[in-house]
């Protein structure tokens, strides 16, 4: 099949879904399901770049397109993942369909570890909004587990979904504090990020569950070298044992102006001022309204997220996933893919 004749497949299912026509672009679709490989690549991709622009058309048919999740083709499984991420992040009830397909590639210890990783994004998507679709234990076993993945960029993934877990539900994860805490030591901002928020999450609903991690809290939180955004979030967390009324020692590096100087986002002094205030009584100024609620974690750390994640590469390998810097080769130095 020629590229025209490729092209004209792909473009026909967004001709109808534009077309709002969504009974024939799902003929369209099945009929593209047995096609060639090529013919199926190029629909996907074609239907994922409509996913970035307009989620909500392609919502429509995310049913008929699990069968994407297993294709033969790693990258077209990859693309149609990142399809439903893109959905997912703007119309999570569309996806509702496709969480038992993504589920089961999450928990495939066979898959490419970045479709498993997609997967997890598009899940946690999901969980915001629909938790109560995204329960099974099986699943949050398999997000957990993949902590321990050697990919930083998958465990980027698992964390943020986990974190949106916990957003969704705050419950759901109560019992596994000490599992997520054991990883606030990563080598990855992101994941520690992620960790600190859903465990933040977590104690704004189950403080007394922090307990037995107080000393990961303080460990993120006295590290200079440590992320602001890991250390406000660490202070959050020491800040709702105290509120709860948990003997937790005084943190020494709790002075006034340590972590006051022009170059500490409000973020952070925001939060070791509501955890100084909590622990001596002090009646500190700057405090905004709702540090230490669900509600304001969950308006706030997509932004946080961005911010961190933005002094690193604007793109990714579209076969692989690999994070690639702005500045480097015409190929993936992983999977040899051109970018």
């Amino acid at each position: 099949m020629d590229d025209s004749t490729r092209s004209a497949s792909a473009d026909r299912v967004v001709d109808l879904l534009e077309r709002d026509a969504r009974d024939e672009a799902l003929e369209r679709l099945e009929t593209v399901q047995s096609a060639t490989a090529e013919d199926r690549k190029a629909t996907v991709r074609s239907l994922r770049a409509v996913a970035e622009d307009r989620p909500v058309l392609v919502g429509e048919v995310c049913a008929a397109l699990t069968s994407f999740l297993d294709d033969e083709e790693r990258s077209i499984r990859l693309t149609a993942a990142k399809l439903f991420v893109a959905v997912a992040e703007a119309t999570p009830n569309a996806v509702v369909p496709a969480v038992p397909s993504l589920a089961d590639r999450l928990g495939d210890e066979g898959e490419f570890y970045y479709v498993r990783a997609r997967c997890a994004e598009a899940l946690g998507y999901v969980a915001l909004d629909r938790p109560e679709e995204v329960s099974d234990p099986g699943t949050l076993a398999e997000l957990r587990v993949g902590l321990s993945f050697d990919e930083p960029e998958v465990r980027e993934k698992l964390a943020k979904a986990l974190a949106c877990v916990a957003l969704g539900d705050p419950s759901r994860l109560r019992h596994q504090v000490a599992s997520l805490a054991d990883h606030l030591d990563d080598d990855r901002e992101l994941v520690r990020y992620h960790l600190c928020t859903a465990l933040v999450v977590v104690g704004c609903e189950h403080p007394e569950r922090l307990s037995e991690s107080e000393a990961a809290f303080r460990s993120r939180l006295t590290d200079e070298n440590e992320s602001p955004y890991v250390r406000g979030r660490a202070a959050e967390a020491l800040a709702l044992l105290v509120r709860d009324g948990t003997a937790v020692e005084p943190v020494s590096e709790l002075d006034p102006g340590a972590f006051e100087d022009d170059e500490a986002p409000a973020f952070l002094t925001d939060r070791v001022r509501f955890l100084r205030r909590l622990q001596t009584g002090e009646r500190t100024t700057g405090v905004p309204d709702g540090v230490g609620t669900v509600e304001a974690v969950r308006a706030e750390t997509a932004g946080v997220a961005d911010e961190i994640a933005s002094p690193d590469g604007d793109g990714e390998c579209p076969n692989c996933g690999l994070a690639l810097p702005a500045e480097g080769p015409p190929m993936c130095p992983r999977c040899g893919a051109p970018r």
